[in-house]
């Protein structure tokens, strides 16, 4: 297969790199890709957010198969747009995007496939914002309704920077919504489950670190570490969740004509009530897929041109690593508020060469090259460091030693990613 893979970071560098590890894949495109999927695809400049442009991209290519990484182009259309052309796609249309799209209309999907979730009010206004904050109390979760880049979410035990945040939602303009939702107590997992549009297969559990700051202390961000497998989830969760929340979404979209084909991004908390979900998105999280896909030992092009073809009930079983994979995100000066960019990097070229490139790589995110070639940052989370080990502890041992080995003036990450699984500290 040639493969063309749509986006520009570290998730789309963890996806490039999977796929030319199938020995079914002859060649992959990256559009626009980054330096770092440079050294294994070909980079083509698109705007991705463009359907016409993604379509003329993938024709002139003669791409077998089109995976959309982020969730804006599919909630323009990209993947209904190659699907009208006759070009095998990997991602749900827009309509289906909307699970991630509208966090209200994921409400109402959830409710009439009866998911466990947290219960919800959508605010049109400041008095029904006001009305709801005082129903819940703290703590607060205030979610924008729309795409934010994974950072439209306040969690906060003070009412007024929720207001605050709950306002600025609003303040969009047009049918700007903001949702309101109970506290979920326990400890958070992810779950990816590759859809055909009837039939689910679940990847292995992740965690991932959504707040800056070591401790889960200072605002959200894109996501600043994760690891896999968890080994401290329940017994039987991953069929649990299947059986509760993914088949049965899967199921209603179905039933709306909306088929879901892609990925459904399951975000729990699991909490003394049971599992409960937090949120989905339509696309493979970042960085938790960093993690995954480290691990997964299955063709990774032959499971999402099955799911793409509606012929996941036939595939193999997937195979997975014993190991242990842990990934930090070295993050620019600055974020999230303000990131420092045009910041040179140095010491991959040393960390692919020296003793640790057995059980380490490195994915780009926000990186560029200047007008003399050099790498530098361009973003405000720069590099994903994926580190591979017998167990969290040893994984994590390595992906810190490479981190050290990263030179980024005024780059930051957190320093306890996994710390506490790795210590069987956490209990659901």
């Amino acid at each position: 297969m040639k493969v063309l893979v749509i986006g520009s970071g570290a998730r789309e560098h963890a996806l490039v790199r999977a796929l030319t590890l199938d020995p079914t894949v002859a060649a992959v495109i990256a559009a626009p890709g980054n330096p770092g999927t440079d050294a294994l695809a070909l980079n083509e400049p698109v705007d991705a957010t463009d359907p016409a442009a993604v379509v003329d991209l993938a024709r002139r290519h003669e791409v077998d198969l089109v995976v959309v990484g982020p969730e804006a182009p599919l909630v323009a259309g990209v993947a209904d747009a190659l699907r009208e052309a006759g070009i095998r796609c990997f991602g749900p249309g827009a309509e289906a995007a909307r699970l991630e799209g509208s966090k209200a209309y994921a409400k109402e999907v959830m409710a009439a496939a009866e998911v466990p979730t947290a219960m919800a009010h959508v605010c049109t206004d400041e008095a029904q914002l006001a009305e709801a904050l005082d129903a819940f109390g703290a703590p607060f979760v205030v979610k924008d309704d729309g795409l934010a880049a994974g950072k439209g979410v306040v969690v906060t035990e003070d009412r007024e920077v929720a207001m605050a945040h709950g306002l600025a939602c609003l303040a969009k303009g047009g049918d700007a919504r903001v949702v309101i939702e109970e506290f979920l107590d326990g400890p958070e997992a992810s779950l990816f489950c590759i859809c055909d549009g009837t039939t689910v297969v679940p990847l292995d559990l992740a965690q991932d670190f959504k707040r800056i700051f070591d401790g889960d202390e200072g605002p959200n961000t894109g996501g600043m570490g994760a690891y896999s497998p968890l080994t401290w989830a329940p017994e039987g969760l991953v069929d649990d969740v299947v059986a509760r929340v993914a088949q049965p979404v899967v199921d209603e979209m179905a039933r709306r004509g909306t088929p879901f084909v892609g990925v459904l991004y399951v975000g729990l908390a699991l909490t003394s009530r049971g599992p409960r979900v937090i949120e989905f998105n339509v696309r493979f999280g970042d960085p938790e897929t960093q993690s995954v896909l480290a691990r997964l030992e299955s063709p990774l092009a032959v499971l999402l041109a099955a799911a793409a073809d509606g012929r996941l009930g036939d595939h193999d079983p997937l195979r997975w690593s014993a190991e242990s994979a842990v990934t930090v995100v070295v993050a620019a000066e600055g974020y999230p508020a303000a990131p420092v960019t045009g910041v040179a990097i140095d010491g991959l070229e040393e960390l692919a060469a020296g003793d640790l490139a057995e059980h380490v790589h490195v994915l780009h995110a926000g990186t560029a090259c200047d007008d003399e070639g050099a790498l530098v940052s361009s973003g405000g989370r720069v590099l994903s460091v994926v580190a591979l080990g017998d167990d969290l502890a040893q994984a994590r041992d390595r992906a810190y030693e490479a981190v050290a080995g990263v030179g980024l003036d005024g780059g930051h990450h957190r320093t306890d990613i996994a710390l506490r699984a790795a210590r069987g500290e956490i209990r659901a």
